[in-house]
């Protein structure tokens, strides 16, 4: 973290990639640049408030136990546990608790491609290269239920938000979607012409967004079964899409080693982010909507600001290609897996609003049509993070009459010291 003086010479706090934190109030214009200067590192090294406001993401643990490349990661509910899936075959259950033992889970043939807890917390689901999907209990036990989902690998599972419903994609080119209690299709999307690496149901449940390796992104309505849009930006295989909170944009990660986001609601590219130098492999939208993490080949984690369109960290942990990496429900933690067969958890730290009220805002927004609904949680967000400005700079305020009073103190007492000399 550098100190520095911004546009109109005002003071900032600068990430290592260059970008301004974002302190700069031009009612300290007034005051000479050096007071400017001398009250930002003042704020910076002894308001806790601020300091935690400016804090850096962290490394927290990192779990050893897999015997190949992790291929996916998830948090349950409460974060009391972590789900991985590798290329060893084997799904492990980590404990977030210090010295609690991780549990094992073999019962997949082959490659346990995807993993990902059910809403509850309750059930742990994973596909595989054997083809079949299997639902777990997350208890020392490790029961499961098998089911034969299709006749290729199966690349993704998620569940819906309701926990009521199972969506999957394979190397069979389908989409498939199944009913979690016992298990029984429903009903195939099948229009995409190469392997479909991903698939996930937006927030409402009403829309399910896909993406494969005919380089598109499919955008399917769930009642209808009807393919309503085709994004074909990318200029490489597609191979991770989510759906951000708010179910008004997804983000697909691809081979062209880009991140795009685009409106479903006018069918639009909003933002296109070249900022790996390898294949991008995973991503994930923290709660808040207003940052996402991507996962690349090049071996870092990214995070990107979508409020502002810009970089905001790059994080190396890992030797190796970072192939997945998913924000905790809470965004306050992330996890990240590498072909160097680990798996990293991560502190988010840079997001400082309250995780509850963004989470509580988000519920409200059910309806990918629903402008007036996304209008009144953006509202709401957005004057949670008025009402944290105004805190923030209440407390500049505070410590810039104090650092004043000092200053004005120092120079008298300089000029005694100069006129003494002199005299």
């Amino acid at each position: 973290m550098l100190l520095g003086l911004g546009v109109g010479g005002s003071p900032g706090f600068w990430s290592a990639a260059g970008a301004g934190i974002g302190l700069c109030l031009c009612v300290w214009a007034p005051l000479g640049w050096w007071v400017r200067l001398v009250f930002c590192w003042f704020c910076f090294f002894f308001s806790p408030d601020l300091k935690h406001c400016l804090e850096d993401p962290s490394l927290e643990r990192h779990f050893k136990g897999h015997r190949d490349a992790i291929t996916s990661v998830d948090f349950s509910l409460n974060k009391k546990q972590l789900a991985s899936g590798s290329m060893d075959s084997c799904l492990m259950i980590w404990s977030m608790r210090p010295q609690m033992r991780a549990y094992r889970f073999v019962g997949h043939k082959d490659a346990v491609m995807c993993v990902q807890f059910s809403p509850s917390g309750h059930l742990v689901a994973s596909g595989s290269r054997d083809k079949t999907v299997r639902l777990w209990v997350p208890s020392v036990k490790g029961e499961s239920t098998v089911f034969k989902a299709h006749t290729a690998t199966v690349r993704s599972v998620h569940f819906s938000s309701d926990g009521q419903s199972l969506v999957t994609a394979s190397d069979d080119k389908t989409i498939k979607v199944w009913t979690v209690h016992r298990q029984k299709f429903l009903f195939s999307l099948s229009q995409h012409i190469n392997w479909v690496r991903c698939a996930r149901f937006s927030p409402d449940g009403r829309l399910i967004v896909s993406a494969s390796d005919d380089k598109t992104v499919k955008l399917w309505d769930k009642t209808s079964r009807e393919c309503i849009h085709s994004f074909c930006e990318h200029g490489g295989f597609v191979n991770h899409v989510d759906f951000h909170p708010s179910g008004t944009c997804i983000a697909a990660a691809g081979t062209d080693n880009t991140v795009k986001v685009w409106d479903v609601r006018m069918n639009r590219l909003l933002q296109h982010y070249q900022v790996h130098s390898a294949v991008v492999n995973s991503l994930s939208f923290h709660p808040s909507g207003n940052y996402l993490v991507t996962a690349s080949n090049d071996s870092t984690l990214k995070i990107l600001d979508l409020l502002e369109g810009r970089l905001l960290y790059t994080l190396h942990g890992h030797q190796g290609p970072a192939t997945c990496v998913a924000f905790s429900r809470a965004g306050d933690l992330f996890a990240s897996g590498g072909s160097d067969e680990q798996v990293m958890v991560w502190k988010t730290n840079f997001d400082a609003a309250d995780y509850g009220d963004v989470l509580k805002t988000q519920k409200s927004v059910t309806s990918v049509d629903g402008t007036h609904h996304t209008l009144v949680g953006q509202h709401t967000q957005l004057s949670s993070s008025f009402c944290f400005v105004l805190q923030t700079v209440s407390i500049l305020e505070q410590r810039l009459t104090l650092t004043e009073d000092k200053l004005k103190e120092c120079l008298e007492n300089q000029q005694k010291i100069i006129q003494n000399k002199t005299s």
